[in-house]
């Protein structure tokens, strides 16, 4: 049985080393892939804004990142790490960072107004002729979908307001929240392959001493008591 008990012990210390192998490789590819994102953030030397305080200012206002905050966590529903929004590193290089800038470009979006001129009279597929002329068009909240393409003046105002640039922003800038979330999970993985490996190593070790020991303990002499006559 103590033989079948080593082998098994072996077998565990050896899965063990092939986990702590598995955890050190995953470890060591993410922090390939931190090094790459932190030099491409880097590059781009995007930074947010903070007030003397420490705190974030949108335009040089604390409401305005307040508002873009209450867009990010209330309305897109993410769960804002603050230990990312660091004051005394600014430039844009963790999963909420990346988050909160995207949804900065978004709020600007939301909220402006655009001019829109009409050169000449313009009939809608209704049959409502929209008179030539400059309209001052607020976007309101809406997003690239919620615009009235038959109306001439929002189909231009959607135009103006989402443009190409907007939306490549955006979509770097989801990249960049995806790529630095994937790293997160990657240490984690690492994190996991090191413990089951570890763990397995130490049962392995384990089950190897406790069967040595206890085979010494079987193999060493005993002592036979022998009965001595009592005298009459």
């Amino acid at each position: 049985m103590y033989g079948r008990m080593r082998i098994l012990g072996v077998v565990l210390a050896v899965m063990g080393l092939g986990f702590l192998a598995g955890g050190a490789y995953a470890f060591i590819k993410t922090q390939e892939g931190v090094a790459s994102l932190a030099a491409l953030s880097a590059a781009q030397n995007v930074r947010l804004s903070y007030n003397e305080e420490g705190q974030l200012v949108d335009r040089g206002e604390t409401a305005g990142a307040q508002a873009i905050m209450a867009l990010l966590r209330d309305d897109w529903k993410y769960p804002v790490n603050a230990a990312e929004l660091d004051p005394n590193d600014p430039v844009v290089n963790t999963a909420s960072e990346y988050m909160y800038q995207m949804a900065t470009v978004t709020y600007h979006t939301l909220h402006g107004v655009q001019t829109v001129v009409l050169p000449e009279d313009v009939t809608a597929a209704d049959g409502t002729v929209y008179a030539a002329g400059t309209y001052e068009f607020p976007v309101e909240g809406r997003y690239w979908s919620a615009f009235n393409r038959a109306n001439p003046i929002e189909a231009k105002a959607r135009e103006q307001a989402w443009t190409g640039t907007a939306h490549a922003l955006i979509a770097e800038l989801g990249v960049g929240t995806a790529t630095a979330t994937a790293l997160q999970l990657g240490l984690g993985i690492a994190g996991i392959f090191a413990g089951i490996g570890f763990f397995a190593l130490i049962s392995g070790f384990g089950l190897v001493w406790v069967t040595r020991a206890a085979t010494a303990e079987e193999r060493a002499p005993k002592l036979a008591l022998q009965p001595r006559a009592i005298p009459a």
